[in-house]
């Protein structure tokens, strides 16, 4: 039977929110220490040798704090009567009062598992009545544990190649394609892992959400890989810790609201401190590549051992001067084209922003981020100049290099844009394409969606957002990303943001497909048409190509938004 007290015991494999290295995190429940009275509370701090402790009243804040004392009390004296000397722990609270995390390295899992084990045995015992009870509970605990074998070590990789590390609310993926890109104009073998699958030299030898360790240790694992891109996503680092060792270069693009009150994350603050492990483990020879107009992301330059570099829209951004002066580097736009600042060196400009395909003639704003980040990171894990502007020039938004994100076709004088656009940040990035893209005094249409995952604030949002934006927002349900949620409630969700700003006639479509052809028989000559694309991108991209849409070329882009921008003056 699991002890009364476990909630859940996670086995990290590398770095993680808590330590660099492989680490036991234990969710546990301390209703019984919360509920204590308060004499009873005193006397098991004093069997703990925490005699100064003051545990408050039940069922409060500080009475949690306390409760955490006592769990790392527990801790440290399990491990240290079991044998081991040294151990470092560290615990954080939780939104819900009763539960509480901890954590501590591990060398050994089986050993490590069954001190969480053991650990949580112990803390059963603590609302008894008599300190012997404590006492035979920590016995019982420690000899169990003296009897475990090892178990075998982390699996952790220790990188043979230089490693790119790419994560951020928004942009991570396509930021990782071009830096992989970059790389094989380098004349180099790139092994990339992201949410798509994994790719060596440019062929998908893997399909499926790799964007956590085993993504990074079966790019690793490929001998012929000579330069790896790894995507990491929130979930992987939270879940199983990160795969690798250390990295030679980590990408952070941006953070925002995203899969918030998930594995104890429930702020955007605690989010940004999740994205942050990649740029704990860069090395020391390495770079941080850090979004200067994000003042979370650019925090993190803060503690970490590597080189900094920071990219922004701004060129004169107070962030470009704190690492240009601090030794860095910087990304930015100096008249219109990419531009490297160094501390000793003029400015380099590598080409105009409007030459590089993914940013859609620049209309893109996110896309020109991403691509000043993958400069960055190009640079940093030490790419010629040329393979990095080759890199840029050749990267294109169609869904050879870039599916599902921002793919742009035109049907019958329509323009359709095909985005994953999943949260407030990527709706807003998309709905500025598409005013971009329509013909001045035509309409902008949005099949709107979202996953399951997302609080009911963030579903509404997307829901206001995309009402405020578009002329007309029809909902695309999304069976495989209901996670939990039932499809009437997701669009309830979402027409109850579109009321906000007055929108209330917004029709359900079962599928992206449906909602897509919906909109499309109601444009007209110039609308623009967005789809907030999850589950459907290749039968999408086949209605299209069977309906006689034409993918946009870098020209076709070029040309809508200098028309655009023309007529509006």
């Amino acid at each position: 039977m699991a002890p009364a007290s476990l909630v859940e015991l996670r086995v990290l494999d590398g770095a993680n929110l808590y330590f660099p290295r492989a680490t036991i995190k234990l969710t546990l429940d301390i209703t019984g220490l919360l509920e204590l009275g308060e004499s009873d509370a005193y006397a098991v701090g004093a069997v703990l040798g925490l005699a100064s402790a003051r545990p408050a009243a039940p069922g409060t804040g500080l009475r949690q704090r306390f409760a955490m004392r006592v769990v790392l009390a527990v801790v440290r004296r399990v491990a240290r009567e079991s044998g081991t000397t040294r151990l470092a722990v560290r615990s954080r609270p939780t939104a819900d009062l009763h539960r509480t995390v901890v954590a501590f390295p591990w060398r050994h899992r089986d050993r490590a598992e069954a001190l969480g084990l053991a650990v949580c045995a112990v803390l059963d015992a603590l609302p008894g009545e008599a300190a012997g009870d404590v006492a035979r509970a920590m016995d019982d605990a420690v000899a169990r544990l003296r009897a475990v074998a090892p178990g075998e070590p982390p699996n952790t990789r220790r990188p043979h190649v230089p490693v790119v590390a790419v994560t951020g609310t928004n942009g991570k993926t396509t930021t990782s394609r071009m830096v992989a890109r970059m790389g094989r104009c380098a004349g180099l073998v790139v092994g990339w892992s992201s949410t798509d699958g994994v790719y060596i030299d440019g062929e998908m030898v893997e399909e499926g959400d790799y964007s956590g360790p085993a993504g990074a240790g079966r790019v690793l694992d490929d001998p012929r890989v000579q330069l790896a891109v790894t995507e990491t996503a929130r979930g992987g680092i939270l879940l199983r810790g990160l795969g690798v060792t250390h990295n030679d270069v980590a990408v952070v693009t941006n953070v925002s609201a995203d899969h918030l009150g998930q594995q104890g994350i429930d702020t955007v603050d605690q989010l940004a401190e999740v994205k942050a492990v990649i740029t704990r483990i860069t090395r020391a020879s390495g770079w941080v590549v850090l979004n200067g107009d994000d003042p979370r992301t650019f925090a993190m330059r803060l503690g970490v051992r590597a080189h900094v570099c920071v990219f922004s829209l701004d060129a004169s951004s107070p962030a470009l001067r704190a690492a240009v002066d601090a030794g860095g580097r910087a990304v930015t736009l100096i008249d219109g084209a990419i531009t490297v600042l160094s501390p000793r060196d003029e400015p380099d400009p590598l080409l105009p922003v409007v030459d590089v395909p993914m940013t859609l003639a620049g209309l893109s704003s996110v896309n020109v981020e991403n691509a000043l980040a993958a400069v960055g990171a190009g640079l940093g894990v030490g790419l010629s100049r040329d393979a990095v502007i080759e890199g840029l020039r050749t990267f294109r938004p169609g869904r050879e290099d870039n599916p599902g994100r921002m793919n742009v076709y035109v049907l019958d004088g329509v323009t359709v844009v095909m985005d994953l656009a999943h949260n407030e940040a990527g709706v807003a990035a998309l709905l500025a394409v598409l005013r971009g893209l329509a013909a001045p005094g035509s309409s902008v249409r949005l099949a709107m969606g979202s996953p399951g995952d997302r609080s009911d604030e963030l579903i509404t949002g997307v829901g206001e957002l995309a009402a405020r934006g578009a002329d007309r927002v029809v909902i695309a349900h999304k069976e495989r990303y209901l996670r939990g949620r039932d499809a009437d409630e997701l669009a309830a969700l979402l027409r109850v943001g579109a009321a906000e700003v007055g929108v209330t006639d917004v029709p359900v479509h079962p599928t992206e497909l449906a909602a897509l052809q919906a909109l499309v028989d109601e444009a007209t000559v110039g609308d623009a048409i967005g789809v907030m694309c999850h589950a459907e991108r290749s039968d999408i991209a086949s209605w299209l190509d069977s309906h006689g849409a034409t993918v946009a070329t870098a020209e076709d882009i070029r040309l809508l938004v200098l028309a655009g921008a023309a007529e509006r003056g």
